[in-house]
């Protein structure tokens, strides 16, 4: 789990945590930046990407020696990044990259062998040094375009030969051919049609991304979910499907989870809370693009960002800047707290808000277990998935200073 804080005692770096048995290795922390945060592991689980703001740092850390092999110095702060199915490459999106000549944005590559970034993707070509830039094209033109977009967020196939690329403010995705990079050949195209495009989940055979449009949440129209047909030689889009409202997505088989707050937010309809709006949680087939759920599924509000399949089909919804409800000091019985976290059961539809104040930034089931590992209030919480509630109190992990997140290297 990476902690952020360095002060008196207190070292910022990643703790490393026995899963197993929900025990801290007592070590000294991993050093990964001066204040780390979000992760990605590899998928070969050789190594953990580490963010830290501070310098806008990004850290390759070994799991088998638990040491940083090597880092770069991003040219500004990253919200996303991705690894290769061959845990070779890693794709970073960094929205207020200088580029020369043109407006900010770009998609730091970087070879994790060495650590180096060997290409920086942005949008026009345009005559630059080695590593040189793809071509780019809107909507099959065939014309170069003369804008740049802010990359924000992106997606990779399970095959890794298309990297999606979603920008703030903007209803396009950009298609992108890792394989194509410093050739001369088309390697970005950018289809127009979409609704605050988000995210994007591929089918297993990666002949169709279905993109998550946020819509109103994110200043668009309607949030949606929207095939992208990945077969042709320019990827055609087909027709939206809404939904109330999404950030955040998961997909387990044919089932797609979604998490938002609706614009104007909803009510909080079947819940005892003092909180005045609330969220939603949809069931969509992507089978037959429709919503499956005939009934509003109510959680927190704020804008949801983390979501994970736990065991015995618990799926936990995880946001920030919601309506928190923080007990008096000291609490009075029976007094409400409600934070950012939502854990809906799939088997039941029954939705569980925990009593526990704070922003959810990290999510991380454990394989093999009927725990769930969550990082809310700056503090790492663990969860039985048989009763959506704390394990005792004399079970849980206390550290020093603020986590950041949480992930398993090793399972």
């Amino acid at each position: 789990m990476s902690q952020d804080i360095t002060a008196g005692n207190v070292i910022a770096g990643l703790q490393v945590i026995d899963a197993s048995r929900d025990v801290r290795v007592l070590q000294s922390p991993i050093t990964a930046g001066a204040t780390p945060g979000m992760m990605v592991v590899t998928p070969n689980h050789s190594l953990t990407l580490v963010y830290s703001r501070t310098g806008n740092n990004l850290a390759m850390v070994s799991n088998s020696s638990e040491s940083t092999s090597s880092s770069v110095a991003l040219a500004g702060p990253t919200d996303s990044f991705v690894v290769s199915p061959d845990s070779r490459t890693a794709y970073v999106a960094v929205p207020t990259a200088p580029v020369v000549g043109q407006s900010p944005g770009e998609i730091a590559v970087i070879t994790l062998s060495s650590g180096n970034v060997t290409a920086h993707v942005s949008c026009p070509p345009g005559v630059r040094p080695p590593p040189a830039q793809p071509v780019c094209i809107l909507n099959s033109a065939g014309n170069g375009i003369t804008f740049n977009l802010p990359y924000h967020y992106l997606s990779m196939s399970n095959s890794g030969n298309r990297l999606l690329a979603f920008s703030d403010d903007s209803n396009m995705v950009a298609v992108i051919t890792p394989a194509n990079f410093n050739s001369d050949q088309t390697a970005i195209t950018f289809i127009d049609g979409f609704d605050r495009p988000v995210a994007a989940f591929f089918s297993p055979d990666d002949s169709t991304a279905y993109i998550v449009n946020c819509g109103a949440e994110c200043g668009g129209t309607q949030a949606s979910v929207q095939a992208l047909d990945l077969t042709q030689a320019v990827p055609v889009a087909g027709a939206a499907s809404p939904v109330p409202a999404a950030t955040v997505a998961v997909v387990s088989g044919a089932t797609m989870y979604l998490a938002g707050t609706p614009v104007p937010a909803s009510p909080c309809t079947g819940q005892t809370t003092a909180a005045t709006t609330c969220g939603l949680l949809t069931i969509f087939d992507l089978t037959s693009m429709t919503v499956v759920n005939p009934d509003p599924i109510v959680i927190t509000d704020g804008y949801h960002s983390r979501m994970a399949l736990a065991a015995n089909g618990q799926i936990f919804v995880g946001a920030n800047h919601c309506t928190e409800i923080i007990p008096s000091i000291p609490p009075l019985p029976d007094e409400e707290v409600r934070g950012c976290l939502s854990i809906f059961n799939t088997q039941t539809g029954a939705v569980v808000i925990p009593p526990d104040n704070g922003d959810v930034t990290g999510i991380q089931p454990i394989a093999k277990r009927t725990v769930a590992y969550v990082v809310q209030g700056g503090e790492l919480r663990i969860y039985d998935t048989a009763t959506d509630a704390l394990l005792p109190e004399n079970k849980q992990i206390h550290i020093s200073g603020e986590v950041v997140d949480v992930k398993t290297v090793d399972f």
